[in-house]
């Protein structure tokens, strides 16, 4: 027999305290004892079910949690990056496959006339009137019938009309001497390393492969209007030139221009940064200027001089190539060059206004002035340079009372930025047609057609193009729709249908003819009511004359491109019915007059950058150049250069710029 017997009693709070500590309770054991013998008369008692005691887990400390949390989320990010990674080589590989497979190009057709192409024309030159992919698939060949649209020049207005035109529409040919198109607002930065050249490029060919179009590598030098034909100049592999026509039913000149000379001796000592050719050569420059200046054979003199760099002209590409050098000194040029090197820099800007970027608001200009001054960048102002020599840049200040001083500042560096002018050829066009008296652009209607030439076959846009602003050369016309009794006056009513009429000639007009009953009592010099040849003639060149004209802008030509493409969209869906309409001036049955919306101006002044919005002006540091650098990404042509711009920049900020001479 046994007896029970009961070790300890703990409370209800102890057992669970030792619960809680991992100490058991103790437990009831058997004792071996001497029965009783009323112990078999005592029935046992039924045994009840223990309460269970909830115990609780143990606590996980804080830092552990963490730790693994950290490590849920790291294996997460791994394991999907590895995946991204395999799906991404996956990809390349498939690309690859498909890519890189032989296809066949025997038996490519070619039509005689592009082997063999027949003489003709005024200077009797080989004529091509086919070209050697005209017929090589059926898409090629379902355009041989298309009107030929030849465009002439590869920039901002040329590359707005292929980016708008329709394919199918037109047998499309480009002719330029550059291969590919450039994004000149970033010529300053490429300038200097902080984008590289490859990035602003894309090939034209490329570009017009959308329309199946057609890439002739050659120069445009003269034209045939009465028979349309282009004269080309093109290069042989001996370096042999040699001179073509290429047909045309309509050409587009959107060649550009080149700076103006303003009659100063010496600019062959100077720099332009128009094209890629021009910055790759300010790079070299400026990075021997630094190697030559580090040597320990210059002279203290020779060092200031190859340290001077003197830009010429305060506009916003003159503005943009002083910041992005004050960049490269401030950035570059201390870490890996000789510090004296960036003690002898000095930044000049020459410019003959009162203010650089005058033609931006003046609260951007005094932004821009006062952050050169910040930044030790010497600002010429009211100054006109005399003479370029190949050690010195020679300029006349006028002072505020009138007085003219002469000076000189020692440089192996002159970028000269001022102002524009025709470039060979639209001075050819120029000089064909007898009614194009302007200085420095081919003038054209509101239509964009080249003022004299066959209506509807030429246009020009972009630099090379100026809007017409004279009104009173349209006088007799006017004066022949507006007097309806013919008594060879205006008077109101007629004066009214007049504004109208100009209006629609000369969209850039309506900003002075606001006020018709003004401007008339203000002419109207005997008050009889009524205006008189005389009267009206000197109303109209004063509106002329107040009428300013379009900037020579990348938006600018952007804009035109993108109206004449619409256009001849829109010559090509109605040109059937025009034609059996008989109607004689296309362009007015299918399109108004182009009109210009000013969408505002920026410039980069060097880790900061200014907007000029019309109303509102915005200007300020990393967060301005951020937009700067944002509006310019985004206007890229393609997706390739797009990528290329972000990676350049993102390798500026981590490494710098690359100070190799190439």
């Amino acid at each position: 027999m046994y007896q029970l017997t009961r070790v300890c009693k703990p409370s209800r709070a102890r057992l669970v305290h030792l619960v809680g500590i991992g100490i058991r309770p103790p437990f009831v054991r058997l004792l071996p004892s001497r029965s009783l013998a009323t112990d078999a008369l005592v029935p046992p008692k039924p045994s009840r079910p223990r309460p269970q005691i909830p115990t609780e887990p143990l606590p996980r400390s804080r830092l552990l949690s963490r730790i693994l949390l950290v490590a849920k989320y790291t294996g997460l990010a791994a394991l999907s990056s590895t995946f991204g990674v395999l799906l991404l080589g996956a990809g390349i590989f498939i690309h690859d496959a498909f890519t890189y497979t032989n296809k066949d190009v025997h038996r490519v057709p070619v039509l005689p006339l592009a082997l063999h192409p027949e003489q003709g024309g005024p200077k009797n030159l080989p004529i091509v009137r086919a070209l050697v992919d005209d017929v090589e698939d059926d898409e090629a060949k379902k355009l041989l019938d298309k009107p030929k649209l030849v465009i002439v020049g590869g920039g901002w207005g040329a590359i707005s009309v292929l980016q708008t035109l329709s394919p199918g529409d037109w047998h499309v040919t480009v002719v330029s001497p550059e291969t590919f198109t450039t994004f000149t607002p970033l010529l300053p930065s490429a300038a200097v390393g902080t984008v590289q050249v490859r990035s602003l490029v894309e090939p034209l060919r490329k570009i017009v492969a959308r329309l199946r179009g057609h890439f002739v590598d050659a120069k445009a030098v003269d034209l045939v209007m009465s028979e349309r034909l282009l004269e080309l100049e093109t290069q042989a592999s001996t370096g042999e030139l040699k001179r073509v026509y290429l047909p045309y039913d309509k050409l587009i000149i959107a060649c550009g221009s080149t700076s103006s000379t303003h009659g100063i001796q010496g600019l062959e000592h100077c720099f332009q940064l128009k094209t890629i050719s021009d910055a790759q050569a300010i790079r070299r420059r400026i990075l021997d200027n630094f190697e030559t200046a580090s040597l320990p054979t210059t002279t203290p003199e020779e060092r200031k001089r190859l340290l001077s760099f003197i830009v010429c002209g305060g506009g916003p590409t003159g503005v943009e190539t002083a910041a992005e050098i004050y960049d490269f000194c401030q950035e570059d040029i201390v870490k890996y060059y000789p510090k004296i090197c960036r003690e002898e820099v000095s930044i000049h800007v020459i410019q003959s206004r009162e203010h650089i970027l005058n033609t931006y608001s003046e609260a951007i200009s005094k932004y821009a002035e006062e952050k050169f001054r910040r930044d030790s960048v010497d600002l010429v102002t009211s100054a006109r340079v005399g003479a370029v020599h190949p050690d010195h840049v020679v300029y006349t200040v006028r002072s505020l009372d009138g007085t003219i001083t002469t000076h000189e500042i020692p440089t192996n560096f002159v970028l000269w930025s001022t102002g524009i002018a025709m470039n060979p050829f639209t001075r050819r066009v120029s000089a064909l047609l007898p009614n194009q008296v302007h200085k420095k652009a081919i003038e054209v209607d509101a239509h964009l057609r080249v003022k004299g030439a066959p209506l509807g076959d030429v246009y020009a846009i972009g630099d090379c193009a100026t809007i017409e602003t004279s009104v009173v050369s349209h006088l007799l016309e006017l004066v022949d729709e507006a007097d309806k009794n013919k008594d060879g006056k205006i008077d109101f009513d007629e004066f009214d249908f007049m504004v109208a009429r100009i209006k629609h000639r000369i969209p850039m007009a309506e900003s002075q003819l606001q006020k018709v009953r003004t401007l008339f009592d203000l002419y109207d010099s005997d008050a009889d009511n009524s205006l008189s040849l005389n009267e009206l003639c000197k109303l109209l060149e004063e509106i002329g004359n107040k009428i300013t004209a379009l900037p020579a802008t990348a938006q600018v030509a952007s804009q035109q491109g993108k109206y004449l493409g619409k256009k001849l969209n829109q010559l090509a869906k109605k040109r059937e019915v025009l034609e059996a309409n008989d109607i004689q001036d296309l362009d007015e049955a299918v399109s108004v007059p182009f009109r210009y919306t000013h969408l505002g101006s920026l410039a980069y002044i060097g880790n900061a950058a200014v907007f000029d919005l019309g109303n509102l002006s915005f200007m300020g540091g990393l967060i301005a150049m951020y937009a700067w650098r944002s509006i310019y990404w985004s206007e890229q042509v393609s997706a390739r250069t797009r990528f290329l711009l972000m990676m350049d920049w993102i390798i500026r900020g981590v490494w710098g710029r690359d100070l190799s001479r190439l």
